[in-house]
């Protein structure tokens, strides 16, 4: 199911389906299906102002997500990074260490929660032209790819919070962090 809203892609949001579901394998990259979803997810992205986005936040359930991380209001120190289709990502080791860091997602609005994630991970992929790629991420980018991989196994930050107490509103928590 896609949905649209005119021209822009309209964005599943928390308590749809598609958010709780494991998301299939993709089998083609370099077909046009793929190649045009990917296209589609890299405008989504960039219009929301966000720095990732998962396939079944567009209400398709197969295993991409975009990463483009650069600085925002909603993430002021956030490093830069070409925005970067990942197909059927795997994290192969996680580092001991775990953070906890301001999370807020595009398919839970108006919300931010204190996430605990793996500072550092090393990670397998594809990329847009079918290449596999191996790469040690570490901090904020470590953190979206974790956040998006998330999504691609049904779950959102929310899921992830160790208490209701690290879940707070964005109103809230632009008032006493920024």
């Amino acid at each position: 199911m896609n949905q649209t809203k005119g021209n822009a892609v309209s964005l599943a949001q928390l308590g749809h389906t598609v958010l709780r579901q494991r998301a299939a394998e993709v089998d083609n990259i370099l077909g046009d299906e793929c190649q045009h979803l990917i296209n589609q997810m890299m405008l989504a992205v960039s219009k929301a102002g966000g720095v990732g986005i998962a396939a079944p936040q567009i209400y398709h359930s197969v295993r991409i997500f975009i990463m483009c991380s650069k600085p925002s209001v909603r993430y002021p120190d956030a490093p830069l990074m070409a925005p970067t289709a990942i197909i059927n990502p795997e994290i192969l080791h996680y580092s001991s260490e775990i953070v906890k860091d301001w999370e807020g997602c595009l398919s839970v609005p108006s919300m931010r929660g204190l996430v605990p994630r793996y500072s550092q991970i090393t990670v397998c992929y594809f990329d847009q032209e079918g290449n596999k790629n191996q790469k040690k991420l570490t901090g904020f980018i470590a953190r979206i790819f974790q956040h998006e991989l998330d999504h691609l196994n049904g779950l959102t930050f929310i899921d992830r919070l160790e208490s209701t107490k690290d879940l707070i509103s964005e109103v809230e928590w632009y008032q006493q962090f920024t």
